[in-house]
């Protein structure tokens, strides 16, 4: 497993990084968070051994990253913010050459090659210049370079940037698939795409952890989990009678005049007694919607109304 023990890091007056501890397991797909200049990137450039730590380690499957980073980079694929390549080289040129710096030749190096392309679906740029090549599809190649050597560890930055939403849901399935027997790090803006690849959430900011929970346990945190939204009619005898049920903390009025939103006190499950009034009163109801939360009420909360993006 990747073990991360008090890692720190300062650029002169200014710590990044202060005092990171935690671990990751095989299987396990951790999404780290965290608003522009929290120290996400700077972080996974010290796990990879691209930037050595002021203080602390980083230990991957039994190697020390500063004391045997050859050991570990041998078990790690990175993809890093920008997915840096040579951009005179094509996808296939530039494929075999990491293919080759990874020890692989011959038969093997071409299967290999072959697999991250057909994962990829790079097969119709192969043979351009990298530097022509749309912004997805240089992030492709990039993921591509990243597990080309089945790697056990892949740490991905912002891996889905500049990819349409097909390619977007094509890459999100192959995370999911590479993670069954892989640590997968995936560090993104992108919320929705936490919940939808990720086991586990890291909320950092300002070099420091906030939080470390599963996604549907971070979203829990929010004022909306529980919440039932509600389209329906007579929504001013609604508002009146469900105002009176044991349990609401709060109905918030819509945008539309037959919108509410019924909030529960802490702990408390509305769906039973409100879908007993709505029987009851004989409403028409054109929606009836129990929200789960949402991360990004969750992630603005503990960053104090920070950017998203970083």
């Amino acid at each position: 497993m990747i073990t991360v023990d008090n890692l720190t890091k300062r650029f002169g007056p200014f710590t990044a990084v202060g005092g990171l501890s935690f671990t990751v397991k095989p299987g396990e797909v951790l999404g780290f968070l965290g608003p522009n200049g929290a120290g996400k990137s700077t972080t996974m450039k010290m796990i990879t051994g691209f930037l050595a730590p002021t203080s602390g380690q980083v230990t991957v499957f039994g190697h020390n990253v500063q004391e045997d980073s050859l050991a570990a980079s041998t078990v790690m694929g990175y993809l890093p913010e920008g997915a840096p390549s040579y951009g005179d080289m094509s996808p296939l040129k530039f494929l075999r050459f990491v293919g080759e710096v990874r020890g692989f030749k011959g038969r093997e190096l071409s299967q290999r090659v072959d697999s991250v392309v057909q994962a990829l679906q790079l097969s119709t740029v192969l043979n351009q210049p990298i530097d022509t090549l749309s912004k997805g599809f240089k992030r492709r190649v990039g993921l591509a370079q990243a597990i080309i050597h089945d790697p056990k560890v892949l740490v991905l930055d912002e891996p889905t940037d500049g990819l349409d939403p097909n390619q977007k849901h094509e890459v999100r399935k192959l995370i999911q698939n590479l993670s069954k027997d892989k640590i997968v790090i995936v560090s993104t803006h992108i919320l929705e795409e936490v919940t939808a690849v990720c086991t586990r959430a890291m909320i950092i900011a300002g070099g420091k952890l906030l939080v470390d929970d599963t996604p549907d346990a971070l979203a829990a945190r929010s004022r909306l989990h529980g919440a039932i939204r509600l389209q329906l009619s007579h929504a001013d005898d609604a508002y009146q009678q469900l105002s009176g049920l044991a349990g609401v903390d709060e109905i918030e009025r819509g945008d539309q005049a037959d919108s509410l939103t019924v909030y529960p006190k802490k702990g408390v499950s509305l769906f039973l007694p409100i879908n007993q009034l709505l029987q009851q009163n004989s409403w028409e109801v054109h929606e009836f919607h129990v929200e789960r939360g949402r991360l990004d009420d969750v992630f603005r909360d503990l960053t104090q109304g920070g950017c998203l993006h970083g």
